[in-house]
């Protein structure tokens, strides 16, 4: 069965479903989108109880010929790290299609709300295709293809400065996406195989020379994407003047893209050019997640003060990446889905408090918790999993990555630990501005979460409670995958990030 074409036609065929709806019928549009994306939802969950850890790398494999002459085939399939990530992204769109219920409907949108929800479904598909692609130039296809929906969903849905963000985000894309593409061009011609499938060009490339700029094209691509600093200047602006859903799959999906690459692609392809980068990688990952802490900390927006903290989080998703340790790349993984739960629901309680008060400003409130207690909960609980509290799973990533990289750099994961107690400042200290003290004037008449909300919010925070008590589940998947990496780049034997008989001891807490 092709799973995975099935994934993403499934979203493709309702998004022009979604563009039929009469015009003026909304209610409909929102429901046809909702249910859609439940569908995909279940589908994914069905393909994933049938992958099997221990087996083939690559499973659920599709190649048909696409471009004959050039060697350019539709080439799709997951292995563990693909797979968790698209699980990812069908867990994340139908919460973000019921928490964006309204957003879209305000007068000063460009565009239509079904246009709005088709959109999302469109980005679905795109999201699925890149993580699915194992053509090299499908992979770029999508890689590109995908900007197009959240260029339009930030610049005719976002904030008053929308415009501006959505083109800063659209030029910074597209410039890594040419590099890439030059050196997709360069690697398929010097490699002299006649086609783009990765597997086929994995350790084709053997002058050191060639790999380390071939290197360079796919990876500066990757940073931009990631973001990586100091390529990390598009994110804050487009974050904050994205719908609260666009900026969840914007940080939460899109951005995963980079580092996803990075693993599958810059260290398989390149193993010595990725060795030779690796200090300098390294050491920007180290600044990264310092900087994006210290900016955080002094933010006045909220929705930026989260991007930032976006930054900061990807420096240790990177530095887990290069590491080329088995508990390094476990948790880098781990780290991706982890942050895009986390993140994913501070910008959507974020959300909920700017569409109700009217203001992104931290200053505009005050006292919330005594008003909207249910809110300033659920934010308090979706902050301490982004600073790393024991208990919540971005701490089982962030532990990971930190052991990982301290077998091979011991100084630069010590200097990554202060990212762990700036964290707690920016987040502590937001929270107390904002949820606690004096009730603002301008928030006694704050209504709590309503139903919907709830419902929206409770995936998420039982996810991020859950796989912080017990991660084996998603460990289990990414392990054999980030074995076969390590074992391409020639990294050092591999050692299971936590076995699994020990998991199911509750180790993994």
């Amino acid at each position: 069965m092709p799973w995975l074409s099935i994934l993403m036609g499934v979203p493709v065929v309702g998004a022009l479903a979604v563009a039929a709806v009469p015009k003026g019928n909304d209610k409909l549009a929102k429901q046809l989108t909702l249910g859609v994306s439940l569908v995909v939802l279940a589908l994914t969950l069905v393909m994933a109880s049938r992958f099997d850890p221990s087996g083939a790398r690559d499973q659920f494999s599709e190649v048909y010929s696409w471009i004959p002459s050039f060697g350019v085939h539709y080439a799709v399939a997951v292995d563990g790290i693909a797979l968790v990530l698209i699980a990812l992204a069908v867990v994340l769109v139908p919460i973000v299609v019921l928490a964006s219920w309204h957003d879209a409907d305000r007068p000063e949108a460009k565009r239509s709300v079904k246009t709005y929800f088709a959109l999302i479904l469109v980005l679905e598909a795109m999201m699925i295709g890149v993580f699915a692609a194992t053509d090299i130039f499908l992979f770029y296809v999508f890689f590109e293809a995908m900007l197009i929906p959240m260029y339009f969903m930030i610049g005719s849905y976002g904030g008053a400065q929308r415009s501006y963000a959505a083109v800063k985000f659209l030029l910074y894309s597209l410039f890594g996406g040419l590099l890439m593409l030059v050196a997709v061009i360069a690697l398929y011609s010097i490699a002299g195989k006649g086609t783009f499938l990765q597997p086929e060009l994995i350790g084709v490339i053997k002058d050191p020379a060639t790999q380390k700029w071939l290197f360079l094209g796919f990876f500066v691509a990757f940073a931009v994407k990631a973001p990586l600093w100091p390529f990390h200047t598009w994110l804050p602006d487009a974050a904050a003047q994205a719908p609260a859903g666009a900026a969840v799959l914007l940080v939460g999906v899109l951005d995963k893209v980079g580092t996803y690459g990075m693993l599958r692609f810059c260290l398989e392809l390149f193993p010595d050019a990725a060795k030779f980068f690796t200090p300098l990688v390294i050491a920007l990952s180290v600044i990264g997640i310092v900087y994006g802490a210290i900016v955080a900390i002094g933010q006045t927006d909220m929705k930026r003060l989260i991007a930032y903290t976006s930054i900061s989080h990807f420096g240790f998703i990177t530095m887990g990446v290069f590491a080329m340790t088995a508990d390094a790349g476990s948790g880098a993984t781990l780290y991706m889905v982890n942050h895009g739960f986390s993140t994913g629901a501070l910008f959507l309680l974020a959300g909920f408090l700017i569409n109700r008060r009217g203001s992104q400003f931290i200053a505009d409130y005050g006292g919330v918790q005594k008003v909207a207690p249910v809110l300033a909960g659920t934010f308090l609980v979706a902050g301490l999993s982004s600073l790393s509290l024991p208990g919540l799973s971005t701490f089982v990533s962030e532990f990971l990555v930190l052991i990982g990289t301290y077998e091979r750099y011991v100084v630069p994961s010590i200097i990554a630990l202060s990212g762990m107690v700036l964290a707690a400042i920016y987040i502590l200290w937001m929270y107390q501005r904002m949820m606690t003290g004096p009730t603002a004037e301008s928030v006694k008449a704050l209504p709590d979460l309503n139903l919907r909300e709830k419902v929206v919010v409770a995936p998420l925070i039982a996810l991020l409670i859950g796989f912080g008590f017990f991660p084996g589940p998603l460990l289990d998947v990414i392990n054999p995958a980030v074995k076969q990496t390590l074992t391409s780049v020639q990294a050092p034997p591999f050692t299971p990030a936590i076995p699994a008989t020990a998991e199911k001891k509750g180790a993994g807490q």
